[in-house]
């Protein structure tokens, strides 16, 4: 299906404002918004804030917003869908663009060439749409515009009416569409700050890692440097949401320093956990974001990490010591001046960009759990 069909749809419901969180399913129709919409395109630190801003959006003008998101946001939009928007509160309508990642099979089983943190996500997509009322169409790679067309006025009719409805994006389901022209102004890569970062842990150090290119290169460079896995917890699903797992990782393990290393649209997604460590002060606690100011492995799409100085966020919240560094002198430095006791904060300026042969893990979260915990005995 053509990218412009859908966005010609939209346009005929008066919608003007995007919102959301990328998805890499998505990445055709967010090239779009992004080089057509301007202000009027926010990428949003999560899925809640995005159908919120939407909310807000459709308050003040009467029109009707569009919200963007990965199936596996869901859980982050159920709040506002169903206690601000749904028509038994606010009926507030909007269209929602969902990405299905790990949807299953003719034979019910999830697709082989998705990530397993997708495989369940997939399986009950279509049943929290079911459960929460919203009305949805499958869009699918071999669907014509005309077909589109149509079934789109269909499902449309339902906004009239106070309710969301859902279009839910197979993989390929769109042609392709140009991305614009994205980069920043640092010269270390994400892979090369990651080595400077290992050759300066010691032997208990324990890495609870983010969502995403950070893990995938994680492992790459233990398996470059011929070692195991047991050190890191590759947090490959639940987006943001790795601090706060070595947050009580930390608790438990006060003898032993636990390096956290996150990422800027992580981070961003559910920031609150900053005053949280902060808060129960973690002296073992190490948090390293590598920010490269966009949400690199679903497409690219910016973030709004430019706007935030996170060090004074950091020493705002309680963390002993942060730091913004942008070359590998600096990550030395930072290391050989730590203070003993945390929680410290490091931000490392990244360029974008990845290796284009860049595998992903092969070992399963589950034997990546075994190995952790057997390290941490």
């Amino acid at each position: 299906m053509k990218t412009s069909t859908l966005f010609s749809s939209l346009s005929a419901l008066g919608v003007n404002f995007y919102a959301g969180v990328p998805d890499s399913l998505l990445q055709n129709a967010i090239n779009h918004i992004e080089t057509h919409y301007g202000d009027r395109h926010w990428v949003m630190p999560n899925e809640g804030c995005a159908v919120a801003a939407a909310a807000g959006h459709a308050l003040a003008t009467g029109r009707v917003p569009c919200v963007y998101m990965q199936n596996s946001g869901l859980g982050n939009a159920v709040n506002p869908l169903a206690s601000l928007t749904n028509p038994a509160v606010y009926a507030i309508p909007m269209v929602l663009l969902i990405g299905w990642r790990g949807e299953p099979s003719v034979s019910g089983e999830p697709t082989v060439s998705d990530e397993p943190q997708h495989a369940f996500q997939g399986q009950v997509t279509e049943e929290m749409l079911r459960v929460m009322e919203i009305p949805y169409l499958v869009v699918s790679a071999g669907m014509t515009d005309i077909e589109f067309t149509v079934q789109f006025a269909f499902l449309a009719a339902h906004l009239k009416q106070g309710k969301s409805v859902a279009l839910l994006f197979r993989k390929g389901s769109l042609d392709k569409t140009p991305a614009p022209e994205r980069h920043n102004p640092y010269p270390m890569g994400r892979e090369q700050a990651l080595g400077h970062i290992l050759a300066r842990l010691g032997p208990r150090d324990i890495v609870i890692s983010s969502t995403g290119k950070i893990s995938r290169e994680l492992f790459e460079l233990r398996e470059q440097a011929g070692q195991g896995h047991e050190k890191d917890f590759l947090t490959v699903g639940s987006m943001g949401h790795c601090s706060s797992i070595a947050l009580a990782v930390a608790a438990e393990k006060p003898g032993r320093r636990v390096v956290c290393i996150d990422g800027d649209g992580a981070l961003l997604m559910h920031m609150g956990v900053m005053a949280m460590i902060g808060a129960r002060k973690p002296a073992n606690f190490l948090h390293i974001v590598l920010d490269n100011a966009a949400h690199e492995t679903v497409g690219g799409a910016p973030t709004v990490s430019e706007a935030v100085d996170f060090c004074v966020v950091a020493k705002g919240c309680g963390y002993v010591t942060a730091a913004d560094i942008q070359n590998p002198e600096g990550i030395g430095e930072f290391f050989e001046e730590l203070p003993p006791k945390g929680p410290h904060f490091l931000r490392i300026r990244v360029a974008l960009g990845a290796r284009e042969d860049l595998g992903r893990p092969t070992r399963t979260p589950l034997e990546n759990k075994a190995d952790f915990m057997g390290f941490l005995g």
